[in-house]
Parts: C-alpha cells; structure tokens; sequence
C-alpha cells in the first residue's frame, strides 16, 4: 500500500444540508484522521476538502456516498487538488 498523503476536493449533493452531514462527515474524517474543511454551498452541496493517505482518502469517500441516516446523497465528485496542509478538520459556517 502506498502512504501517498493526497488532497481531495467533494462535491456532495442530495439532501445533505439539515440533516447533520457536516458534523458526521467531520466526526468520521477525525476517526480516520484526515485533515480538511467540510461546509455547505449556496446550492445545496456540502463541499469538502480532505487530506490523508489515498486508502483512508477512498474509506472517506465511501462515507460521502452514504452520508447520515437522515439525508441522501444523490451524487459524489472528487477531483484531486493540490496540497494545502490543513491542520485537523474543521465544519466551515
């Protein structure tokens, strides 16, 4: 396994504001230990930034496209970005 540390940028969309995928996706992105932001856009996406390991990256990703039990993801883009050296992860208001 490669120990790459990767940047990814998430698009989120579904009925993912109002139901606690913010603060999920924060919880879950701590538990693996990712660094990044997660906040909500004026369109109705949650959008992310995350950093870590590429493996632990795709186990976030999965999350993403679950999301919390009250919500419902419709759709997931990642695009990889460049390194921003985040430092924990943080719920952007």
């Amino acid at each position: 396994m490669s120990a790459e540390i990767t940047h990814y940028r998430v698009f989120v969309s579904g009925r993912v504001q109002g139901v606690g995928y913010r603060h999920e996706a924060r919880g879950i992105a701590r538990f693996y230990g990712l660094s990044g932001i997660v906040r909500n856009l004026s369109d109705g996406r949650v959008y992310i930034e995350a950093e870590g390991k590429k493996e632990v990256l795709d186990k976030f990703i999965s999350w993403c496209r679950k999301g919390p039990l009250h919500g419902h993801v419709d759709s997931v883009i990642t695009e990889k970005g460049e390194m921003k050296g985040y430092n924990g992860f943080n719920v952007i208001l």
